[in-house]
């Protein structure tokens, strides 16, 4: 009897196997535990009330005079652009984060960081604790602050009068500019000490050469510093942004929105008609429509900051 042996192909190389796969075990629920409270506490406190809150924009809720809510859709949302006040206070809310934001904090936070930066070690320690003591009063604090320094018998108009030139009620006749100016006051710190960190970064030699082949201070700033420092720009505008489209209690305690709404921005427009018509949903609305506004800048800002120059 003849055995027959296995066939071989000893001459061919083996195809390739299939990469092993890692099995999942245990280990990485493990991990993840420790992140289950946070994870929790986020959706209880602020995914919750996010969703409730766009659940009443779409609802008639009221604090008083209505037992209980029902759904009204897009109602609240065609209400506000067919509503004069809100739409004067969108306008108010741009022109004051422009002034205050854009222009004000941006650029004299960008110039005191570029003068401290050539000024002695006093002065400025002196200036930076100064501006920095602004910015960290209460909101309330500097509000009181600000309104006596433009109120028609305040320190403004007595330094006018001492000047022999014309004053006038500054929170009457300017009542946005006054604001403004206030914002601008309180928050010019914060820019102060980002753009104090990203001119440090800044390598000396770069801007000793340009100085050596002829570039003045004026062509140095434009031509180097701004283009160095792009994304810190980028950053604080963004963050400076969006604190000035929430700020309430500065403007509340200066002019409660007057006169005559010439002060109202969406923060107070919504205050008002939550809480003062008693209209939750409506104000609800407002407030969705103002984030909405906060969310346009960051992705403008966002993509500005992917651009490479």
């Amino acid at each position: 009897m003849t055995t027959t042996a296995p066939h071989t192909d000893l001459g061919k190389t083996p195809g390739p196997t299939a990469p092993l796969r890692p099995r999942r075990g245990p280990g990485a629920l493990v991990r993840a535990l420790p992140l289950t409270p946070a994870v929790v506490l986020l959706l209880l406190f602020l995914a919750g009330p996010i969703a409730y809150c766009v659940y009443i924009a779409f609802t008639d809720l009221q604090l008083t005079g209505q037992a209980q809510d029902s759904f009204v859709g897009f109602e609240n949302f065609t209400r506000a652009f067919g509503d004069e006040a809100f739409l004067n206070a969108v306008w108010l809310t741009l022109v004051f984060t422009v002034l205050s934001s854009l222009i004000g904090q941006n650029t004299l936070g960008l110039a005191l960081a570029a003068l401290m930066r050539r000024a002695s070690e006093p002065v400025r320690t002196l200036t930076g604790g100064i501006v920095v003591t602004a910015w960290v009063l209460p909101e309330v604090v500097a509000g009181f602050l600000l309104y006596a320094f433009f109120r028609r018998e305040g320190t403004l108009n007595a330094l006018l009068d001492w000047l022999h030139l014309p004053s006038q009620n500054w929170l009457f006749t300017l009542p946005i500019l006054a604001v403004s100016f206030a914002n601008v006051w309180r928050g010019t710190a914060f820019s102060m000490l980002v753009y104090s960190a990203a001119l440090n970064e800044i390598p000396k030699e770069i801007t000793e050469a340009a100085e050596v082949d002829g570039a003045g201070g004026w062509r140095r700033m434009w031509h180097i510093t701004l283009p160095m420092i792009r994304r810190s720009i980028g950053t604080n505008l963004m963050l400076n942004t969006l604190q000035t489209l929430s700020v309430f209690g500065l403007i509340w305690v200066m002019t409660r929105g007057g006169p005559g709404g010439r002060s109202q921005t969406l923060p107070l427009f919504m205050y008002e008609q939550a809480f003062q018509n008693s209209l939750i949903g409506y104000g609800t609305a407002v407030a969705l429509l103002l984030l909405l506004v906060g969310s346009l800048f960051s992705l403008v800002y966002l993509r500005l900051l992917r651009t490479e120059v």
